[in-house]
């Protein structure tokens, strides 16, 4: 199962690990979209944006 992450507000204004976090799942503006892995390190990191993104789950 994977994890399809669309950025949907600005990182601008967020704090800087937020930042970090945005660029390590690969995305970086807003409406990018990112495909990853589910496993618990991702689970984390979009836990912490989750202000900022927008999680769907599709197969692959």
């Amino acid at each position: 199962m994977k994890l399809k992450i669309t950025q949907i507000k600005s990182a601008i204004g967020a704090l800087e690990k937020h930042k970090a976090t945005i660029k390590a799942l690969g995305l970086g503006r807003p409406n990018y979209v990112s495909v990853q892995p589910k496993n618990p390190q991702i689970l984390g990191m979009i836990n912490s944006v989750r202000h900022l993104v927008n999680v769907e789950e599709v197969e692959g």
